[in-house]
């Protein structure tokens, strides 16, 4: 009989200022993956026949073994010793999720392979043993994190064998170098090992709200790392941990403290770097505070960037407006959204 289902993942911020590679928070635009398995279809490669809507329509692969979400489903199937799709799959891609934008739109497509290859296997897996896949393909926590649990979150990683970490079967994201993109060798992938990843959910006061300014173009999260240093003082590294400490606690009090949160979110880790690939960086993170726009909580970069995040609790399109005209300063034109907390996460929902 022919089975439908549709899997929703949230786009997610990393960082949060001083979070780097620290913190995620899932947030309301969801990528959709529309489901259809009819064994009566034939002929298809890998099984898998790919449709596409919305951000990157014109430019993502739609064959199984090289668009990241799919390529991401046969990595977990070959390590159940499943080749190829089971059964004939019909994905409908639905994504809203800008790309290149630092909203976590390469982490919300692991998870969502992960996912797809945990229902169409039929695999029985849990969120918590799904969450091993997708850091052997992210191997940085903070958005896949955050894309599957839901909510604000803390995470780290537990180092891994490196050998395995040089296998060829695995599909590798955009975040790290991509030996062959998940390539079918025709052996076995290694698994993860159990708990790899390690996280934590904090709380998150009612009242706050993310304002995401979303410039006109796209910033890789490899070549906004290529500008980071290798090595930090301690006394950078100390200013950041001393104001996450705070910052994880502040965003859970009702009301929210703006004058404690603003300053919580101050970075020295990544945002100073970022600038020369950023116009008006800098000026934007100081042109709105609390004092000059009341609502205003903190104003950060999102993930790698270019999108700006800012905190807030009202005076939502007075914040935007300002961050917008900083934009338009530098020739830069954005879209902006107001989104809220996806709690609950990726979800799975049968039809």
């Amino acid at each position: 009989m022919p089975r439908s289902f549709t899997i929703k993942v949230p786009c997610s911020s990393a960082n949060i200022g001083p979070g780097f590679d620290v913190v995620g928070l899932a947030l309301s635009i969801w990528l959709e993956l529309r489901v259809k398995v009819d064994d009566s279809l034939s002929g298809v490669p890998q099984n898998c026949e790919i449709s596409y809507e919305g951000e990157g329509a014109m430019d993502l692969p739609r064959v199984a073994d090289s668009n990241l979400i799919t390529r991401t489903a046969l990595y977990v199937l070959k390590c159940h010793d499943i080749r190829s799709f089971p059964a004939t799959t019909l994905v409908h891609i639905v994504n809203p999720i800008p790309l290149g934008r630092g909203l976590g739109s390469s982490g919300a497509a692991v998870v969502a392979g992960v996912m797809l290859a945990n229902a169409i296997g039929q695999l029985g897996l849990s969120k918590d043993r799904m969450m091993d896949y997708c850091l052997m393909i992210e191997r940085h926590p903070d958005n896949v994190t955050a894309a599957m649990m839901g909510g604000f979150v803390g995470s780290y990683l537990r180092e891994l064998d490196a050998v395995d970490m040089e296998r060829k079967e695995i599909p590798l994201s955009e975040v790290l170098p991509e030996p062959a993109g998940g390539v079918d060798t025709g052996l076995k992938p290694p698994e993860p090992p159990n708990g790899i990843g390690h996280y934590i959910k904090f709380g998150w006061a009612k009242e706050v709200k993310a304002i995401a300014i979303i410039p006109n173009f796209e910033l890789s999260t490899a070549n906004s790392r290529s500008v980071l240093p290798k090595m930090y003082s301690a006394k950078d590294m100390i200013f950041n941990l001393q104001r996450l400490a705070v910052l994880t606690t502040a965003l859970t009090r009702s009301p929210p403290d703006a004058d404690l949160i603003y300053q919580a979110m101050q970075d020295k880790v990544h945002q100073p770097y970022r600038k020369t690939l950023i116009p008006g960086l800098t000026e934007i993170l100081l042109s709105v505070t609390p004092k000059s726009h009341p609502g205003l909580l903190g104003i950060c970069l999102s993930g790698a960037g270019p999108t700006i995040l800012a905190l807030a609790t009202h005076n939502f399109e007075t914040i935007a407006s300002e961050i917008l005209a900083r934009f338009s300063k530098e020739g830069v034109e954005c879209a902006w959204k107001v989104l809220e907390p996806a709690y609950n996460g990726a979800e799975h929902i049968e039809e």
